[in-house]
C-alpha cells in the first residue's frame, strides 16, 4: 500500500448473513481532499466506513490508515456517524459530548481538564453552538445535535474524517455551515469522506468522488468520475438524468 495517502483499502470483502455487502473493494485517496461517497439504496457506503472503522467485521482486505492500521492510528481519524444511529436520551449535555473527542489523546487515568474544555468550546464555536454547551442534548433540534457531533469531531483534531450522511435531516442554515466546516478542514490539509445522497450537490461540494454499488465503479476528481455514464453504471436503472440544469445536466436519483 501506498505509504503517503491517508487511506488505503485493498480487497475489502463484508457479508451480512453469507450475503455480500460489499465485494473486493479497493482504492487509495489523496491528503487534503473532499471526497464524496455516492451510490444507491443498499451499495454499502454506510458498511464500507463502519469497515474501515472496524465497527463491523470484513471477510477479506486490508486498510492502511497512513500507511498503518487502523487500531495503531485511531487517534488522527475522527468520525461522525448517522444520527439516528445515537442515542440521543442519554443523559448529558452538549460541551460534554463535543469535550469526549479529546479523550483519545488522554493518558488511561487522566481526566479532561481546563485544557479540554477550551478545547471543546472552540469547536462549539466553529459550529455556532457556544450558547447551547449546557444544553440536554435530547433538547436539541436534529440540525443542532449534528453540529454537537461535528464539533465533537473538530475537537478530536484528527487528520481524515468520516462522516456518514452528515446532511440528513438537517435545516439550510446546518447544511451551509456544514460545508463552510468541511472547507476549513481541506484548507487545513485534512481528508474528510462523506457519504452523500444528494446528487444535485455533489460536484459543488466534493473534490473527489467514489462512486460505489458494492464494489468502487470509479473513485477520482469529481469533473472526472461524476460523469451521466458512469452514474448510469453505478444506479443503473435507478437513476434518471433531466437535461439541463447546473453542471449540463440536472441528475435526481434515489438513494
Amino acid at each position: 500500500m501506498t505509504q503517503t495517502n491517508p487511506l488505503s483499502v485493498k480487497g475489502m470483502t463484508v457479508a451480512y448473513q453469507k450475503k455480500p455487502v460489499l465485494e473486493n473493494v479497493s482504492f487509495e485517496v489523496p491528503e487534503g481532499r473532499l471526497i464524496g461517497i455516492v451510490g444507491p439504496n443498499g451499495a454499502g457506503k454506510s458498511t464500507l466506513i463502519k469497515s474501515i472503522l472496524g465497527l463491523v467485521p470484513s471477510a477479506a482486505g486490508e486498510v492502511g490508515i497512513y500507511g498503518k492500521s487502523y487500531k495503531e492510528q485511531r487517534k488522527i481519524v475522527g468520525y461522525v456517524p448517522q444520527r439516528e444511529s445515537v442515542d440521543w436520551d442519554f443523559p448529558t449535555n452538549a460541551l460534554d459530548v463535543v469535550t469526549m473527542g479529546t479523550y483519545g489523546k488522554l493518558g488511561w487515568f487522566q481526566r479532561p481538564g481546563a485544557k479540554e474544555r477550551d478545547i471543546a468550546m472552540d469547536a462549539l464555536a466553529k459550529v455556532g453552538m457556544s450558547e447551547f454547551a449546557g444544553r440536554q442534548i435530547s433538547q436539541l433540534s436534529g440540525g443542532q445535535q449534528q453540529r454537537i457531533f461535528l464539533a465533537r469531531a473538530l475537537a478530536q483534531n484528527a487528520k481524515l474524517y468520516f462522516m456518514d450522511e452528515p446532511f440528513v435531516g438537517v435545516d439550510a442554515a446546518t447544511e451551509k455551515a456544514i460545508i463552510t466546516l468541511l472547507n476549513e478542514l481541506k484548507k487545513e490539509g485534512k481528508t474528510v469522506l462523506v457519504v452523500h445522497h444528494d446528487l444535485a450537490t455533489v460536484d459543488q461540494y466534493f473534490d473527489w468522488v467514489l462512486l460505489l454499488n458494492k464494489t468502487v465503479i470509479d473513485v477520482g476528481p469529481t469533473k472526472d468520475v461524476f460523469t451521466k455514464e458512469l452514474l448510469q453504471k453505478t444506479y443503473g436503472g435507478k437513476l434518471t438524468v433531466l437535461e439541463g440544469g447546473h453542471s449540463d445536466s440536472l441528475l435526481v436519483g434515489s438513494r
